[in-house]
């Protein structure tokens, strides 16, 4: 259970990570108003593709997280019992 709520943050973080830096919300920010630097900074579109590229690999994370849990629950079956087996035990 615990393992699907980290599937769920990395998708969800992912696609924030992507769509946050190229909105409008993204210029109004705070702290980059107090200081002109940061503004100038966090606007470039380098930083925005940078912050998007790390969007980017937490998607990755987690659908490679949600095929390695899907995969498991296939693996975790308990083999079936061998009646021939059981009479050479």
């Amino acid at each position: 259970m615990m393992r699907l709520v980290y599937i769920v943050f990395f998708l969800e973080a992912g696609f924030v990570l992507i769509v946050i830096p190229w909105l409008a919300f993204w210029d109004r920010n705070y702290f980059a108003q107090l200081l002109p630097t940061l503004h100038a900074v966090i606007t470039n579109n380098f930083v925005r593709g940078a912050v998007s590229g790390l969007g980017v690999i937490n998607i990755v994370v987690g659908l490679r997280e949600l095929l390695s849990l899907l995969s498991g629950r296939a693996s975790e079956r308990p083999p079936s019992i061998n009646p021939s087996r059981l009479a050479n035990d």
